[in-house]
């Protein structure tokens, strides 16, 4: 039979084990955190207007009036720019993708225009003219989208406008994410598009740091959930399924960004329940990826012309290229070319739109 002191002594082992094991838990998990924490952020920088521009920028056009206006997201004031003032058939709400801007969409907002319609395009937080030290994540796309769609609602002008919805990846969650909290909206169009945040960051981290990024998921999860709050949790399904709008989904089989069978939106049918839900997939060669499919294929040949040129430059002055080659190179681009659009595409979307007046 033991004595009292040994098994004192014993639980005091025990004891001092658990402690022990609870405190590397908690250093491995604020660790881990930490860790999780760095990849986020990094992930999610600040995006400025780029020095030099090969796409159409607002000094490439004539005769396209802007009004430039401002509203709040959260603690920062974003830009937006309203095109097409004179028309009144309805307004066409841009949502950009995230690295972009508004700009990134000019040739897309000058396409609306010309076919009669009112267009508001923005800077969503941590991008070009908006303030925001970052981009901050996923859900903050969605979150811009509702406060620009307020800014609107609070409009005497813009909001007497049928409301219709056009974003790309970033901007193509945030379309349909919004619909669950804006019934005034009569269309929206989502391209290359993601369902859900979280889905979203395993996929990429899985391409960054492999499967282990699923050892990471509790701690992404609480990241994302303290940066959004419940915000964080919302999908695009669920927010297609919620309204009366029409629903345009359209993704690329060979998208890398955001893949096809993976965490689009598209790859989510079986659980859409909105009868009003047109699909569209894009397998055509050339123009079945992330960006590329909307743009024309003469658009698309001319690029690749113009990258090799670029790639030549980087090469010659090892990564360091001159500000004056940068000027000459940037200089000798047709950025009217380059930002060409798919039109078979755009006019789909705007029949679409058209139909749902």
């Amino acid at each position: 039979m033991e004595s009292r002191t040994v098994v004192k002594s014993k639980k005091g082992v025990l004891i001092r084990f658990v402690l022990w094991l609870l405190g590397t838990l908690l250093v491995l998990g604020v660790l881990a955190m930490l860790g999780v924490k760095y990849l986020y952020d990094s992930q999610f920088p600040r995006f400025d207007v780029p020095e030099y521009s090969g796409y159409l920028t607002y000094d490439d056009l004539a005769g396209y009036k802007r009004e430039i206006v401002t509203f709040q997201s959260g603690t920062n004031t974003l830009t937006g720019y309203i095109y097409g003032q004179e028309h009144s058939k309805g307004l066409v709400v841009i949502a950009h993708g995230l690295g972009g801007g508004a700009e990134s969409y000019l040739a897309e907002a000058v396409f609306f225009v010309d076919r009669g319609w009112r267009v508001f395009s923005f800077d969503c937080t941590g991008s070009y003219a908006s303030e925001g030290r970052s981009t901050r994540g996923l859900p903050q796309s969605a979150l811009d989208l509702e406060a620009a769609l307020t800014f609107i609602a609070n409009d005497p002008e813009l909001s007497r406008l049928p409301v219709m919805l056009f974003g790309h990846s970033w901007g193509g969650y945030a379309v349909t994410a919004v619909l669950q909290e804006n019934s005034d909206v009569r269309a929206a169009v989502s391209i290359a598009g993601f369902n859900s945040p979280i889905a979203m960051l395993l996929e990429q981290g899985k391409h960054l740091i492999g499967s282990s990024i699923y050892l990471a998921y509790p701690f992404a999860w609480a990241y994302q959930t303290i940066l959004f709050g419940e915000v964080a949790n919302r999908t695009a399904v669920s927010g297609i399924n919620s309204t009366d709008a029409a629903v345009m989904i359209i993704h690329g089989t060979e998208d890398a960004s955001i893949l096809y069978d993976g965490s689009s939106i598209i790859a989510q049918r079986e659980n859409i329940t909105n009868p009003k839900v047109t699909y569209k997939t894009m397998a055509e060669p050339k123009r079945n990826g992330h960006n590329n499919l909307l743009y024309s294929i003469e658009a698309l040949e001319y690029v690749t012309e113009k990258n090799k040129l670029y790639r030549a430059l980087y090469e010659q002055y090892e990564g360091s290229i001159p500000d004056e080659v940068k000027r000459e190179y940037y200089a000798g681009v047709d950025r009217r070319k380059t930002s060409e659009l798919n039109l078979e595409l755009m006019e789909e979307i705007n029949s679409f739109f058209e139909e749902n007046l």
